[in-house]
């Protein structure tokens, strides 16, 4: 199997080249990725724990999935890709805000990612994919802020990031 490429990026979001993924994350090279956060009518967000295999941040909480960008692929394209493949579902996504961060782990890999962030909204229960996601749940934005400040240590660090810099922009209430 052909290990995944990532899209290599400046800080302005333009593409410079393209390198295996895990290579990427041991060189802390700035690429492309986008994060998806998936609410539901009652402003709830559609968390996922990782799977136990992964190679970074294994059963750790994140927003409803995230991953990379292939070559030639857009933004909303690719979010709703692994939307499927992760969460077993398709909804419509819309682009809201993008930043750039740098976060080391334990394991010696790092993620350095102009992260683009995608809103859907979406009300059924997931058909989770156990290769990449062990558990899943609706969480109100306020319980989410609580439960990160009493266990920071269960929540992947991107999503500490957006949630703390971003959670106005993805707050779809008060939009």
């Amino acid at each position: 199997m052909i290990e995944e490429q990532v899209i290599l990026v400046n800080e302005n979001d333009e593409q410079i080249g393209l390198m295996p993924k895990l290579e990427a994350h041991e060189k802390a090279l700035l690429h492309r990725a986008f994060s998806v956060f998936v609410f539901n009518d009652d402003n709830q967000l559609m968390l996922q724990q990782r799977a136990a295999h992964k190679y970074h941040s294994p059963k750790l909480w994140a927003n409803t999935c995230c991953s990379h960008q292939r070559d030639g692929e857009s933004n909303i394209a690719a979010g709703k890709r692994r939307l499927q493949e992760e969460m077993g579902f398709k909804t419509a996504l819309e682009e809201s805000i993008s930043f750039i961060y740098k976060a080391p782990f334990d394991n010696g890999l790092t993620e350095h990612e102009f992260d683009h962030i995608l809103l859907g909204k979406y009300n059924d229960a997931p058909i989770i994919n156990p290769d990449e996601v062990l558990d899943w749940k609706w969480m109100s934005l306020e319980a989410i802020e609580e439960d990160i400040q009493i266990h920071p240590e269960i929540y992947t660090e991107w999503f500490k990031i957006i949630f703390d810099k971003f959670y106005e922009h993805i707050n779809i209430t008060k939009r």
